[in-house]
């Protein structure tokens, strides 16, 4: 029986239709032999059962089992029809779903976006005296979702999850493929790895539960690890994985690579 019960996931709609005409076919074949049957019995010595009823029985009978035929064909299409639309709302669903996370990755400043505002963040904490603190924040997908577009849908979900729990003043930024920099202006090392623990909740929340993703949170402050910008950026472009579709502009990632023994060095250290 265990060789029978081993079907092909990607088989099933074909194998229900074989299940269905078998079905029918066997009650058809069924009811034509017990006609048949019935049919010389009553009408080859009709001199001994001369009563009407047998022969209206017979027919009674026909029509019962062609009526029978006729309704099971009737609701396997009626069936199969509503799997049909069953499906394709499913397909609409997934597809409203993957392009809401396509507009929510599309909405967010990208890498020269990141530049220019940590520019002014980092002149404006300098002036003042404050500390500034990067999160660098990488969505690994699940081999089930890498490749996909559901990959789309669950970067667009991360985004949301971590849009959520910033403050006003902060500032999040798409630079990569599942590759996102938060600045937190005024923030210290330690508030900052309290922000990058929300954080990570929050992404944990929105992964659900079949674990679309998961996350890697770095933080870079200013002034516990670098003291100009260009070690910064440097130092957020070397953590940008090879490969990605955002990947920062050739000039930065040359500038990441003459920083990148310094940068993953206080990288760990801050981990």
């Amino acid at each position: 029986m265990r060789i029978f019960d081993q079907i092909d996931p990607g088989n099933i709609e074909r194998r229900e239709r074989e299940l269905w005409l078998l079905a029918i076919a066997v009650i058809a074949i069924l009811a034509g032999g017990v006609a048949l049957l019935m049919y010389f019995r009553i009408f080859a010595h009709a001199f001994v059962l001369t009563g009407s009823s047998v022969r209206t029985a017979f027919f009674a009978f026909c029509v019962l089992a062609t009526l029978l035929i006729a309704y099971l064909m009737d609701r396997h299409i009626v069936v199969r029809h509503l799997r049909q639309q069953l499906t394709e709302a499913l397909e609409r669903n997934v597809a409203l779903r993957h392009q809401a996370g396509a507009d929510v990755l599309a909405a967010l400043p990208g890498f020269n976006d990141f530049q220019d505002r940590i520019a002014m963040e980092f002149l404006r904490a300098a002036n003042a005296r404050e500390p500034l603190s990067v999160v660098v924040v990488l969505i690994l997908p699940s081999a089930v979702v890498s490749g996909t577009a559901e990959a789309v849908s669950a970067f667009g979900d991360a985004g949301n999850a971590l849009k959520r729990r910033l403050r006003p003043e902060d500032s999040i930024f798409l630079i990569g493929s599942g590759a996102f920099v938060i600045l937190l202006p005024g923030v210290s090392l330690a508030e900052a790895r309290q922000s990058a623990s929300r954080l990570e909740e929050g992404l944990l929340d929105a992964s659900g539960a079949s674990n679309r993703f998961t996350s890697e949170l770095q933080v870079i402050n200013y002034p516990q690890h670098y003291h100009t910008v260009r070690e910064i950026e440097a130092a957020v472009g070397c953590l940008v994985p090879e490969g990605s579709d955002g990947r920062p502009e050739q000039s930065a990632v040359a500038t990441a690579a003459t920083y990148t023994p310094r940068a993953l060095s206080a990288i760990e250290k801050s981990t």
